[in-house]
């Protein structure tokens, strides 16, 4: 099968609508303005792998239609990332079997903390609850008979990881990505990269910033995520390169 990234959600991590918000795009009736927190799906050769676990984790299953998840990559511990991770307990069951979480040793060891009842085995634990592994990332690895790439970046002062998987990359969550790291996101089919807002932010890219980054990078198609209620689906499109466009909840990329 050819490899699959499911866009699980694109939002930023107040989600979109906000709370208490009568702005033009949290009142928008387009659905793609409707945005919960950034989480995708990899799928190839029957082997489905999580990025991200975000608070809306077990909402997005359901509109995407996934039932299984293999594996578990993290980009970083900020909460709008993890706090779904209790979610894919029903993975374990359906699928009888612990789940590998994968990330860089600070990110596992804040996980490990936050949810230290998940990667340990207490049989008086009084209730279903995740069965994980975690595994540090020190380099490429190969899951399911692909080839993992983190690619190391800058998300303000902490260094995050995205992943590329074949000719895809994910990289939310960016404020600077170093010319080493770069040069792992050459001959992309899709880049799926963050940029929050049109105003500059100390820990993401703002849309100007995004696309110039997205022009260096040259992938085919370039899809943007991580996004704040200042850019409304449509009318930020209509000023976008004909190669990049805003992402949205259930948007399917494909790549051979």
């Amino acid at each position: 099968m050819p490899l699959r990234l499911t866009i699980l959600g694109s939002g930023t991590s107040h989600g979109i609508p906000m709370i208490a918000c009568d702005c033009p795009v949290c009142r928008s009736d387009d659905t793609r303005d409707r945005r919960t927190r950034t989480s995708v799906l990899f799928e190839y050769e029957g082997c489905p792998v999580l990025v991200d676990t975000a608070p809306e984790l077990r909402l997005q299953c359901l509109a995407c239609g996934v039932r299984r998840v293999d594996a578990i990559l993290l980009t970083h511990a900020h909460a709008d990332h993890v706090v779904g991770l209790d979610d894919v307990r029903r993975f374990n069951h359906l699928q009888d079997g612990r789940l590998r979480v994968y990330g860089s040793a600070a990110t596992l060891a804040h996980v490990q903390r936050m949810f230290a009842y998940a990667f340990t085995d207490d049989p008086y634990y009084p209730s279903a609850k995740p069965l994980l592994a975690a595994v540090p990332v020190w380099g490429p690895f190969e899951l399911g008979g692909r080839r993992v790439t983190p690619v190391p970046y800058r998300h303000g002062p902490t260094e995050v990881l995205g992943y590329r998987i074949g000719d895809i990359a994910y990289c939310p969550d960016c404020s600077a990505i170093p010319d080493e790291s770069r040069a792992l996101l050459t001959g992309l089919d899709v880049l799926v990269l963050d940029a929050l807002r049109r105003r500059p932010h100390p820990t993401h890219f703002n849309l100007e910033q995004a696309v110039a980054e997205a022009k260096r990078i040259g992938a085919r198609r370039t899809y943007f995520t991580h996004i704040a209620h200042e850019l409304g689906h449509a009318a930020t499109n209509a000023a976008l390169p004909p190669t990049m466009e805003l992402a949205w909840d259930g948007l399917v990329c494909e790549s051979i």
